[in-house]
C-alpha cells in the first residue's frame, strides 16, 4: 500500500491493527483519512475478510462519507464492511433478533415527538398536573435513564420523592406502552442490543466472531449505552481502534461522556496510543491561539497541535457598543470579504445559543449578503409531513397507536376526542391495539381506508403509495380546497416528499416500504449544511462541529453568553464550554474574527458584558483588537474599604465592584434589589446589591 502524502504517526494508526488502540486525533490532522485508510490496510495488507470489519460514527453524513472514500479504494468489496451510525448498527441487531427482544417483525420506531404523545396520553390517563409533571421534562428523563442503561425496574434505585414514584410510574406505563404497540423508541436502538447480549452470551459470541475488527469514530461522543455496546463487542479478540479529540467533546446534553476516551487506557491496559498532532487546516497563529486556550483545561490528554501552514494573519477583535453594532459589524466585514472576491460558502457566523442569530440576520438582510441558518427548521417536522409519515407506519404496522391516534381525523372527518378516548379505552381493557379494537361509526370509514391502502402497498412503488395516500385519505383535496397561502405551502411540502420518494427509489431501485420507514427514522439532521450553496452559513457552535471555512466569525464571546450563564456551577461545565470555544476557533482556515458586546438586551433584561474569559486566554500577540482590549484579568482596582454598598447601593450594570469573598467583578443585570455579577474567579452570582461585603469601585 502508498502511503505518500501520510506522516509518520498517521502511518503508525493505519498500521497497529492488533490489539486496543487510542488515536487521539487533534483538529483538522485527518482523522477520517486515517480511519478509511485502515480499513483498507486491514483487507489488503491483513487479509482481513470485510465482513470481519465494523466502522462506527456518530452522523449519517460522516458514515456516507467513509463508506464513499473506501468504495473508491476498494470497489465493490466495500459493500461487505459494516459501515454505520450506532443507532443504524443497534437497529440491524434488533432486526436480526427481534424474536428473542419479544417483538415482532413490523416493529416501529418512535420519533421524539411520538415519545412525547405517549408520555402525554399516560400523564392525562393519571390525571396528574401538567405543570408539575412536565411532559418535556418527562421524556428526557426517560431518554437520559435509558442511555444510561436504567430501565424502569432499575430506575427504582433512585425513588426518593413522591414525584420520583410518579416518574417511574409513568415509566412503567411508557415501556409497556411501547411492548403492546410493538414499537420502540429511538434510545432502544442502543439498550435494546446490550438487553439482547446480556440475555444470549451466545448471541454475542456470534458478533464478536463475526465483527474480530472494530473502529469507532468520535470516541469522545459516547454515552453509557454506547461505552457498553463496544466493550461488550470487543471484550474476545479486543481488536478495537477508537479515534477522538477529548477537546473536542462538546454533547454532555446529550448524555456523552469525554471521560470515556480519557478511560481508555484503563478500560484496555494492553493498548497503544497514537497522538495525531499536526494540523492540515489552519494557519499557525489560529492554531496557537486554539492552544492558548485549551490548555487551561484540566481534563485532557497533553497534546500540542501544531502546523506547516503559514502564520497567518493574527485574529482580528472587535468589542461592539452593542448588538446591533455587532451585527453591523460582522455584515460589513462579510461584505468586504465577498466584494474582494471571497466565495460566500466559506464565511461562517458562529455563535453560542441560536437567539443571537436575529439580529446578524437583521444585517445580513439589510447589507443584501445572502445566507441560510443551519439547523432552523426540519423538514421532517412539518405537520404535514408528519401526518403523512403516520400514514405511512400505520399502513406497515396497523398496531402503531401514535400514528393511528395522530391521523384517525386527519383530515377531519368528524372523529371526536371523545370518540378516539373510548377507542383507547377499549383497546386498554381487551390489552390490544386501537386498530384491532374499531368496529364501527366513521373510525370504521378509516379503517378500511387503512385496510385498502395495506392491500395496495405490495402492487405499487412507493411514490404511487404515496400519492395514494393523499387521495384516499382525503389530506390532497382538503388542503386544495382549504385555498390558502398557507394551504399551498403545505401542498408543495408533500409534493416535496413525492420528490424524496422518487430520489430514494432511483438510488436504490425498488424498495419496500420498511426500508423506507428505517431511512426516515434515523435521519439525524435533513438540514445539514451544503458547501455547494453559494450563501454566508450561520449556525451554533454545536452544528460546526466537523466543519471548515476560510473565513470564521464567532460573536458573542461575553461572560455569561460564551461561556453561557448556566455553566458556571461546576469546573466540569466550564470546561466543556472552553472545549466548544475551541471548536470553534479550530473550524478556521485563514481568517478568524471575534466579537462581542459591551451592552446586550438578554432575558429581557439590558446587560453589561464583560469580556470572555476565552478572549483573555489567547496571547496577546495573536490578536489585533480594534479599539482596546479590555482585560479583567489584569485589571487592577482601587477600593475604597470604609465604601460599603449598604450606604450607596446604586449599582448599574457595567459597574465594577470588589466582593469580600468572590473578588473583583462586573455587574451584568439588575432585577429590583438582587444584582447579578460576573466575578472573574467564580463565574456569575446573584446577590443583595446593597449587601455589607460588596464594594463599589
Amino acid at each position: 500500500m502508498n502511503f505518500i502524502g501520510y506522516n509518520d504517526k498517521q502511518i503508525e494508526a493505519i498500521k497497529e491493527t492488533e490489539g486496543p488502540l487510542l488515536v487521539i486525533a487533534g483538529a483538522g490532522s485527518g482523522k477520517t483519512r486515517v480511519l478509511t485508510t485502515r480499513v483498507s490496510y486491514l483487507i489488503q495488507e491483513k487479509n482481513v475478510l470485510p465482513e470481519n470489519i465494523l466502522a462506527i460514527t456518530f452522523t449519517n453524513k460522516a458514515a456516507h462519507e467513509m463508506k464513499e472514500r473506501i468504495n473508491n479504494i476498494l470497489g465493490l468489496e466495500s459493500r461487505r464492511i459494516q459501515i454505520s451510525t450506532f443507532h443504524s448498527f443497534g437497529l440491524l441487531l434488533i432486526k436480526q433478533n427481534y424474536e428473542k427482544l419479544g417483538y415482532k417483525s413490523n416493529f416501529t420506531i418512535l420519533d421524539s415527538d411520538d415519545t412525547l404523545t405517549v408520555i402525554k396520553k399516560i400523564i392525562k390517563d393519571m390525571d396528574l398536573d401538567v405543570k408539575i409533571y412536565n411532559p418535556k421534562a418527562i421524556r428526557n428523563k426517560i431518554s437520559s435513564s435509558k442511555n444510561e442503561l436504567i430501565d424502569s425496574g432499575s430506575y427504582e434505585k433512585y425513588v426518593n420523592t413522591d414525584y420520583d414514584k410518579k416518574v417511574l410510574e409513568i415509566f412503567k406505563r411508557y415501556e409497556m406502552k411501547l411492548k403492546i404497540n410493538n414499537s420502540l423508541d429511538f434510545d432502544d436502538l442502543l439498550m435494546q442490543p446490550i438487553v439482547l447480549f446480556k440475555m444470549y452470551p451466545d448471541v454475542l459470541e456470534q458478533y464478536q466472531e463475526k465483527y474480530k475488527y472494530i473502529l469507532i469514530d468520535e470516541y469522545q461522543d459516547t454515552n453509557e449505552a454506547q461505552y457498553v455496546l463496544v466493550k461488550m463487542l470487543s471484550k474476545k479478540y479486543k481488536n478495537i481502534c477508537v479515534v477522538g479529540d477529548e477537546s473536542q467533546s462538546i454533547y454532555s446534553f446529550r448524555g456523552s461522556n469525554y471521560r470515556n476516551i480519557l478511560n481508555f487506557e484503563k478500560d484496555f491496559p494492553s493498548s497503544k496510543v497514537v497522538l495525531l498532532e499536526q494540523n492540515y487546516r489552519s494557519t499557525k497563529t489560529i492554531l496557537k491561539s486554539a492552544n492558548n486556550v485549551i490548555k487551561n483545561n484540566k481534563q485532557k490528554k497533553d497534546k500540542n497541535l501544531w502546523t506547516d501552514n503559514e502564520d497567518g494573519e493574527k485574529i482580528n477583535y472587535y468589542r461592539a457598543v452593542d448588538e446591533k453594532d455587532e451585527s453591523y459589524y460582522v455584515a460589513t466585514q462579510i461584505k468586504k470579504l465577498i466584494d474582494n472576491g471571497v466565495d460566500k460558502n466559506q464565511i461562517a457566523v458562529l455563535y453560542r445559543t441560536n437567539a443571537q442569530s436575529r439580529t446578524i440576520e437583521e444585517a445580513m438582510l439589510k447589507e443584501n449578503i445572502p445566507y441560510k441558518v443551519v439547523g432552523s427548521f426540519y423538514f421532517y417536522n412539518r405537520k404535514e409531513i408528519k401526518d403523512l409519515i403516520s400514514y405511512l407506519r400505520l399502513i406497515y404496522n396497523p398496531n402503531d397507536d401514535v400514528s393511528l391516534t395522530r391521523i384517525i381525523n386527519v383530515p377531519k372527518r368528524g372523529i371526536g376526542e371523545k370518540t378516539i378516548q373510548n377507542i383507547i379505552t377499549k383497546a386498554e381493557e381487551n390489552s390490544e391495539s386501537m386498530f384491532n379494537t374499531i368496529s364501527s361509526g366513521k373510525e370504521l370509514e378509516f379503517k378500511k381506508i387503512i385496510l385498502n391502502l395495506i392491500k395496495e402497498k405490495d402492487n405499487c412503488s412507493l411514490t404511487e403509495l404515496v400519492e395514494l395516500i393523499l387521495e384516499q385519505s382525503g389530506m390532497k383535496q382538503d388542503l386544495v380546497s382549504e385555498k390558502t397561502i398557507d394551504s399551498e405551502i403545505r401542498i408543495e411540502n408533500l409534493e416535496e416528499f413525492k420528490s424524496i420518494t422518487r430520489n430514494f427509489e432511483e438510488q436504490r431501485g425498488i424498495v419496500s416500504l420498511e426500508e423506507f420507514l428505517e431511512e426516515i427514522s434515523l435521519v439525524a439532521d435533513i438540514s445539514e449544511h451544503n458547501n455547494n450553496t453559494d450563501v454566508v452559513t450561520l449556525m451554533t457552535v454545536h452544528s460546526s462541529k466537523g466543519l471548515e471555512f476560510d473565513n470564521v466569525f464567532i460573536i458573542g464571546l461575553e461572560e455569561g453568553v460564551f461561556p453561557h450563564k448556566n455553566s458556571y456551577d461546576t469546573a466540569d461545565d466550564i470546561e466543556e464550554e472552553r472545549r466548544l470555544c475551541y471548536v470553534a476557533i479550530t473550524r478556521a482556515c485563514k481568517h478568524l474574527y471575534i466579537v462581542n458586546s459591551k451592552k446586550r438586551m438578554l432575558y429581557g433584561l439590558d446587560s453589561m458584558n464583560p469580556p470572555s474569559r476565552f478572549i483573555n486566554e489567547i496571547s496577546d500577540e495573536y490578536i489585533e483588537t480594534i479599539g482596546k482590549k479590555e482585560d479583567i484579568n489584569v485589571f487592577k482596582p482601587k477600593i475604597d474599604k470604609n465604601k460599603m454598598m449598604n450606604e450607596d447601593n446604586d449599582l448599574h450594570p457595567g459597574d465594577m465592584v470588589n466582593h469580600d469573598k468572590y473578588g473583583f467583578g462586573v455587574v451584568v443585570t439588575i432585577d429590583g434589589s438582587i444584582a447579578t455579577i460576573s466575578f472573574k474567579r467564580d463565574g456569575l452570582k446573584k446577590l443583595m446589591k446593597n449587601h455589607k461585603s460588596i464594594h463599589k469601585m
